[in-house]
């Protein structure tokens, strides 16, 4: 076996040797497959052990061998080997075993050849189909860079087409503002002639009515001179006729009078001289006229000191507005069965419950019955009592505790407004003289209430207080200077910082009256709802004098929650503001044919109000005063 793979190789290299030079004068063009398939090398193998040397081969020449001239790149060489190498196959046992192998290596190489044939081809289609995709992709790139560049261009041409229509349009509205601005020239321009025209026709029509009204004047003053002359005339014919009428009246006028004059102080003469002649009724004359005179002038005077009098003892002066003392003996007892009358015939009974029907802060109204049960102490211990000052917004409830504080003490009640004392100027002084006075004669004590007392008790360094209103407050210093055992002067202001410094040292109680909050502001709401609308029925009724029974109001649908809501929205409103709020609800109740109060009714109402209220705010803020 290894000597027919050796006699292979030896033919193998014989064939190879032999088929060289034709190859190496081959000059391919172009070919797709360039394979060789002589090119394989096999490795030639050594010389088979039966081949003899050269110089032992028979027949074989041991004489050098001429050179053969070589030409054109022809190897002689190589077909002897192969030749050789033939012959050596030819003479060899296993020659047919040689080239049985040899067709089966051959084909193996052409199968091997095929394969890569088939391989080659194989990446041959895979990188045609690549420059294919390759070729596809450039060709879709492209169309997309055409794509693009055509976009870019009917954006570049809309653009332009945009320009070019917002230039027209440009160009347009200035060709339209050109022709408007001409046509308004124009407009103006008739306008001006057609002024012109209307001027000069309208000054031509005024020389017309001038030049009429010219003769017209003339016509008139003619036809005046004319009346004139004529009434003149005849004025002075009948001047003449009544001044001989007159002369002749006043003839016999002045005779009349003549005579009676001529008559009456013959009466006189004839009585005088019956006096003069009788002395007895000259006396007695004289003495009745003197005591006629001295009568009505004695009279007359005496009715005033004593009314004077009698009113300094009896009556309460006049700066007193409101007071539980009768103004003159007598007067009390009328009141007082007056008023037990109304509460019979009405059924009410206010005045009962006192400090209950004024609803405070908790701590303000423990503060109010302290200082009413100290005053009615120091009342009954006969100590001095201590003067007080109220301060607050308007409506909080100051006057009416200071009354509910003179009714629980026991104390006699009088109220003056200070705005009351400016106006009596120099008389000012006696008027607070004669109240203290007035008040000592009490045989319970007096609360003194002052109400706007910063009106006339300011301070006095202000220049806009008058010499009278100085006199007056130093009076009424002067007045409080101790602590008197006969008044409590309590003050009511609403600004506690206009008030004199000597004033606010002589009040030993100085209590503040706030705004009421959510909680009085709901039990006032039912305080008020219940004294306007719920008795309301009962307290009008009249039974002695009225016929016909008023119809009773209704209440539907107000629960307490619908009043707290209301309390909740009347936030910044006084007592006195509430009060008003219920006799607007009572007013609107009295306005329906039914007279029922619903919940719509009340919430109008509350709303209106609470707007009412937020604008006076408004209106007192913009005027710079306090609300």
């Amino acid at each position: 076996m290894v000597a027919a793979s050796k006699l292979s190789s030896c033919i193998a290299m014989a064939v190879a040797a032999a088929s060289m030079p034709a190859l190496s004068n081959r000059t391919y063009a172009d070919s797709p497959f360039r394979f060789n398939p002589f090119s394989y090398y096999s490795p030639s193998p050594p010389p088979p052990p039966s081949a003899a040397p050269a110089d032992q081969i028979p027949n074989a020449k041991s004489e050098p061998q001429a050179e053969e001239p070589r030409g054109s790149g022809f190897d002689p060489e190589a077909l002897e080997r192969g030749a050789k190498a033939l012959r050596e196959i030819n003479s060899s046992k296993l020659s047919k075993q040689v080239f049985s192998m040899m067709r089966s290596q051959e084909k193996s190489r052409l199968t091997e050849l095929d394969a890569e044939k088939a391989h080659f081809e194989a990446i041959q289609a895979q990188n045609d189909l690549e420059r294919s995709k390759n070729m596809a992709e450039e060709q879709l790139n492209i169309l997309q860079q055409e794509a693009q560049a055509k976009a870019q261009m009917l954006r570049m041409e809309d653009e332009h087409a945009r320009n070019r229509m917002k230039m027209d349009h440009e160009k347009q509205r200035q060709n339209n503002a050109e022709m408007l601005r001409m046509q308004e020239e124009s407009n103006i321009r008739k306008e001006k002639a057609r002024l012109a025209t209307e001027a000069q026709n309208q000054e031509q029509q005024r020389q017309t009515e001038r030049e009429k009204h010219e003769l017209e004047l003339k016509n008139i003053k003619a036809e005046a001179i004319a009346k004139a002359k004529g009434r003149a005339h005849e004025e002075k014919l009948n001047a003449e006729l009544n001044r001989n009428m007159l002369m002749d009246q006043m003839n016999g006028e002045k005779e009349k009078w003549l005579a009676a004059i001529n008559t009456t102080f013959g009466h006189i003469e004839g009585g005088i001289r019956t006096l003069l002649t009788d002395r007895n009724k000259l006396v007695m004359t004289v003495g009745g006229a003197t005591a006629v005179a001295a009568g009505v002038y004695t009279t007359r005077e005496g009715s005033r000191v004593i009314w004077g009098y009698v009113n300094r003892l009896l009556g309460q002066p006049s700066l007193i507005r409101e007071s539980s003392i009768a103004r003159f003996p007598g007067s009390e007892m009328i009141s007082l069965a007056k008023n037990k009358v109304l509460n019979y015939s009405t059924g009410s009974s206010q005045g009962k419950n006192g400090l209950a029907n004024i609803i405070l802060h908790p701590s303000l109204r423990s503060r109010i019955e302290h200082l009413a049960r100290a005053t009615a102490n120091t009342k009954a211990h006969q100590a001095p009592f201590r003067n007080m000052m109220f301060y607050g917004p308007p409506g909080t409830g100051k006057t009416m505790v200071a009354r509910e504080i003179a009714r629980k003490s026991g104390l006699d009640y009088a109220m003056m407004t200070g705005g009351d004392v400016a106006p009596l100027g120099a008389q000012a002084v006696t008027k607070i003289h004669q109240i203290f006075d007035w008040a000592k004669k009490s045989n319970k004590g007096l609360l003194l209430f002052i109400d706007e007392a910063d009106a006339f008790l300011c301070e006095r360094n202000s220049t806009h207080m008058s010499e009278a209103q100085r006199s007056a407050l130093n009076a009424l210093l002067f007045r409080t200077g101790d602590q008197s055992r006969d008044i409590v002067l309590v003050l009511a202001t609403n600004r506690p910082e206009d008030l004199d410094s000597a004033i606010t040292d002589r009040m030993d109680e100085v209590i503040e009256f706030p705004i009421p909050g959510e909680e009085e502001r709901f039990k006032l709401l039912k305080l008020y709802l219940n004294k306007y609308l719920g008795d309301e029925g009962e307290s009008s009724k009249s039974g002695i004098f009225l016929k016909k029974k008023p119809q009773k109001i209704v209440i539907k649908d107000v629960s307490d929650d619908l009043i707290r809501e209301a309390a909740r929205k009347t936030e910044g409103f006084s007592g006195r503001e509430i009060a008003k709020l219920m006799a607007s609800v009572q007013a609107a109740v009295y306005g329906r044919e039914d007279c029922v109060l619903d919940s719509q009714l009340l919430e109008e109402i509350v709303d209106y109000k609470v707007t009412e209220h937020h604008q006076r705010m408004k209106l007192a803020a913009e005027g710079g005063h306090p609300a």
